[in-house]
């Protein structure tokens, strides 16, 4: 199961109350009535998909050009967010998260070997606490956080509210090569002056034992087990710029070492690092009734080859999806909507919006592989969507979707259609 994220942050004292992250809208803290804060969000889908759900649609993919549609129903994300303003520069979050409307563990068919039902295990635990942190803010330009924080790497882990992005689902391509919403326990660094904002952050590695064909460095965030291993480190950073009116640009990157975080290492591949490098630039541009988002991401992962070796010599009990991992992984993708009720003055005095938009996302988490490892061609997609969003008030979105996914020749589309309804706001004020 993907992991796919949202938050929301408490920026209380001199610094403010918003939406973690976010950096662009900001309440002061003589504003707000309580120094409690209560908020959350959530997601409600519905997807009929025109093209087979057999893990066999990859590998003999001409036996199923004209299967059955398929319809589901899903809760992506429903998440509940506490915060507490202590006084003195000192603030506290959290956030509790349930995905698709359950526990993280799950039952799966792979669409890999031999299609087997697998039992899928994402983090130890019922449920996911996606952010437990402590902040001193010192003032609004240096702040440090300490606890369990978001990785803001790549557009979608810093923004990912369901009003910050137009498709029913989060845009699939980072949420498919990167941990999304990424999370993990460590230390953060950051700040706001009048048109940059900045963070960097002390991390453990990741755990290559959860890599994997499909989703590259995906599922490697979590532990499985009720601790995170911390043999190896890591270091996050996001630099964003607000220079233009209705304008964000923004860099993020990641290095640290993956091999070592393992209980079941030996000693012939002690000398191997797995070192994990991420490299991000994407924007935002707001303005004239016009929405324009885009990213591009790439990852690479040194010793892939070791480290498929490795996990596919695995126990059959192990967590490991015991998969082929790629060494460089690949997402880019643009979306673009205009508000059609602009030109409506009745609904532009209600303040309502409704937003027709088109998205396409080029993804692949085999984009390069060493000598050796299969390259799985259906693992390159191209993704178009288009769509419409409709705001009855700024907390809540509905939304509709014509998507469809493209492949190489030797594999059938996959066009869908989806229903969704979200929303994002504190309860308090």
């Amino acid at each position: 199961m993907k992991k796919l994220l949202l938050l929301f942050c408490c920026y209380l004292v001199s610094v403010n109350v918003s939406f973690a992250n976010a950096g662009d809208d900001e309440t002061s803290v003589e504003e707000s009535k309580s120094r409690l804060a209560l908020g959350g969000y959530g997601e409600a889908a519905y997807t009929r998909n025109f093209y087979s759900d057999q893990w066999q649609r990859y590998t003999n993919a001409e036996n199923y050009k004209d299967a059955k549609s398929h319809g589901r129903f899903d809760l992506p994300h429903v998440v509940f967010f506490i915060g507490y303003d202590f006084g003195k520069g000192w603030t506290f979050s959290s956030e509790i998260e349930f995905e698709h409307g359950g526990t993280e563990s799950a039952v799966e068919i792979e669409a890999e070997e031999t299609g087997e039902y697998e039992s899928e295990v994402e983090r130890g635990g019922e449920v996911a606490l996606e952010q437990f942190w402590i902040q001193k803010s010192f003032s609004r330009a240096l702040n440090i956080r300490m606890g369990h924080i978001i990785v803001p790497v790549g557009l979608t882990n810093q923004y990912h509210l369901p009003t910050e992005f137009f498709t029913v689902y989060r845009p699939e391509g980072e949420a498919t090569i990167l941990p999304c919403t990424w999370h993990e326990t460590g230390i953060s660094l950051w700040g706001r002056t009048k048109n940059w904002r900045y963070e960097a952050q002390f991390l453990p590695g990741l755990d290559a034992d959860r890599f994997d064909s499909e989703n590259f460095i995906g599922g490697s965030a979590g532990s499985p087990y009720e601790f995170k291993l911390a043999n190896s480190y890591a270091g996050a950073f996001r630099l964003d710029n607000y220079s233009v009116k209705g304008l964000r640009i923004g860099v993020s990157g990641y290095f640290g070492h993956s091999f070592n975080n393992s209980l079941t290492k030996n000693t012939r591949y002690e000398n191997y690092k797995g070192e994990v490098m991420i490299g991000t630039v994407d924007f935002h541009y707001n303005n004239y009734n016009v929405i324009v988002r885009g990213h591009f991401d790439w990852a690479h992962l040194n010793d892939s080859e070791e480290i498929t070796r490795f996990n596919k010599s695995m126990p059959a009990a192990s967590p490991s999806p015991k998969m082929a991992v790629a060494s460089d992984a690949v997402a880019t993708g643009i979306e673009a909507g205009y508000d059609l009720f602009a030109h409506i003055a009745k609904m532009k005095r209600e303040k309502q919006k409704l937003y027709l938009f088109g998205r396409y996302e080029y993804y692949d988490s085999m984009a390069k592989v060493e000598a050796g490892i299969m390259d799985y061609g259906w693992c390159g997609k191209q993704r178009m969507a288009a769509g419409l969003n409709y705001y009855p008030v700024k907390e809540v979105v509905i939304k509709a979707e014509y998507s469809k996914r493209f492949y190489r020749s030797q594999y059938n589309d996959e066009p869908s259609v989806s229903l969704g309804v979200a929303y994002s706001g504190f309860f308090t004020q």
